[in-house]
Parts: C-alpha cells; structure tokens; sequence
C-alpha cells in the first residue's frame, strides 16, 4: 500500500500536475493540502478517471485539504468539530483500505509570539486531543500532511539562518513531539537518518536551486504500520518544471 502527501498548492492551479503524478507514482492513498477550492468545485471528475474517490474539505480561496483513494473512503469527518476549525478547512479524516487516514495543513504561525503563532500551537494541541477522542494507537492509522514544523536541524538547510523564525522552535517542536507521543512515528525516518533530505522550497531567490529547504511534509503512522514501512521517497521531479508547487510529494510503501 502506498500513502503519499502532497501540498498542492492551489488544486486548480496544479490540477493537471497532481494527475500527471497520480499516473506515474500510483498511490493507493493521497492526502492534499492547500487545495485552495470549495467542496463543490472540487474537480472529483477528472480524479475518478483515474480511478480514485475523492473527500475534501475546502472553503475556497484558502487554506482547504482532501484525500484521493483508490482503497475506499468511509467514514468521513470534516474538521475537528471543535473551535479550533475557525483557523480554516485544515482536517479531513477518512478510512481507506482499512488504515484511517487524516489529512493535514497546520497553520503557518507567521511570526514568533505574535497571536498566528500561539494559536498554530493551539491547533496542534488540539490534533492531539482529537486522536486521543477518536483513535487507538493500537489502530492503523495516518497522520499526514504539511505540519510547517522542521522536527529536527537536520530538517532544515541552515538552522542558523533561520534561528528565530517559525517551523523550528522548540514549542512548536515539542507540539509535533506530542502527537508523535500519542503513539506515531516519523514514517521518512523509520527508513532514512540523512540531513539535507527536505520536502518545501520557498519559491523566492532560487531556492530549490541553492537546496535551501526544510522537510515539514510528514506522513506519521502508528505502530501497526510503521512495521510495515519498507520504503519512502520525497519525489523532487514533481518539484520541478513549469508552475510547480513549492512542496515536493512525499510517500511511503507498506507492506501488506
């Protein structure tokens, strides 16, 4: 089974790219973030020609996350159902070929102290309490998506450069630590303890180029799975060419 994560980026921006990598890459589970279109322009057609069914949640312009899957998609929530979705469409859950998979886009934080960044930690406090309300670790489940939190200096080109700056302070860090705590781990490190291995380059001054990135694209998986990774990949080429998002694809293959 494979499981990828993706920040798209704009969905109708990058509609014919994601089909171009559903083609050649075949997961058997995508999770989208910052699909940046409603529920009902969400382009589920062209997705179901290519053999996936498609949930999302998605208010529009902003923001907005979706599971493709050619495994089934049932049980679907939209949402913590809590006070915490006032920060945007950023959750969708569903259970697809037996694994229930979340898929996620936690807040930016824009700036250190500023009230974007305490309620980024909120937000993620709030992912925790969700999995202990409606998961079991004994359970297999997913949490995937773009978590805007480098876990480690390894994850980031520089840790000086960016020192100060939101993804990679300890609060938010300790945050992440939390969920994984919950009882899920990092699935790209289960496989890979490499520095310079990142999943966003930031568009400006070239920077895929230069490999000044950060790996906050993470697919988090519990015990029952992280048995079975055997192999991950964060796929660069789907970061490069024309009008590419700023996030590379990132999967894991389990076994069955």
């Amino acid at each position: 089974m494979r499981i990828a994560t993706w920040n798209v980026n704009s969905l109708t921006a990058r509609l014919a790219r994601v089909e171009e990598w559903l083609e050649y890459a075949r997961p058997d589970v995508l999770c989208m973030q910052e699909t940046k279109v409603s529920d009902g322009a969400f382009p589920s057609l062209p997705l179901s020609a290519l053999g996936y069914e498609t949930v999302s949640n998605g208010e529009g312009r902003w923001n907005g996350v979706a599971i493709a899957s050619r495994v089934g998609a049932e049980d679907v929530q939209r949402g913590f159902g809590t006070g915490a979705d006032e920060q945007g469409a950023r959750l969708v859950a569903a259970t697809c070929g037996g694994v229930r998979v979340h898929s996620v886009y936690v807040p930016n934080g824009r700036a250190v102290g500023s009230e974007h960044y305490e309620a980024k930690l909120a937000w993620l406090a709030e992912l925790r309490a969700f999995l202990d309300r409606t998961c079991r670790p004994a359970d297999p489940v997913v949490v995937a998506g773009d978590f805007n939190v480098a876990p480690d200096d390894r994850d980031v080109w520089d840790p000086a450069e960016v020192s100060g700056a939101t993804h990679v302070t300890e609060p938010e860090r300790a945050a992440l630590g939390a969920i994984e705590q919950w009882g899920l781990a990092d699935a790209f490190r289960l496989l890979y303890d490499q520095d310079q291995l990142y999943s966003w380059w930031d568009y400006r001054a070239g920077n895929f180029h230069k490999h000044k990135g950060m790996r906050i694209d993470l697919l988090l998986v519990s015990k029952p799975l992280a048995d079975r990774c055997r192999y991950a990949l964060i796929d660069r080429n789907a970061r490069k060419g024309r009008q590419p998002s700023d996030h590379a694809p990132v999967f894991v293959d389990l076994d069955d």
